[in-house]
C-alpha cells in the first residue's frame, strides 16, 4: 500500500535507534515512490532533536522543493 502513496516524504531516522531499529526506514525508503531518507549515524530515537540544526537545514529544503 506504501507505493499508492504519491506525495513527497522526507524519513528522518538515527541509526542507534532501538525503539523503532534502522530497518524500518530503509523499508519506507524502497516502498515509498518519492521518499528521501536522512539516516543520522550516531544518533538514536530523538534524531530530529540530537542533529537539530541539520535536520532543521534538511527540513527547510525540502519544504521548499
Amino acid at each position: 500500500m506504501l507505493s499508492k502513496i504519491r506525495r513527497p516524504m522526507l524519513i528522518l531516522h538515527g541509526q542507534k535507534d532501538i525503539v523503532v531499529t534502522p530497518i524500518n526506514a530503509f523499508l519506507l525508503e524502497q516502498h515509498l515512490p518519492d521518499a528521501q531518507l536522512l539516516m543520522y549515524p550516531d544518533a538514536s530515537h530523538a534524531a530530529h532533536s540530537q542533529y537539530a540544526d541539520v535536520f532543521l537545514g534538511y527540513a527547510g529544503q525540502f519544504l521548499n522543493a
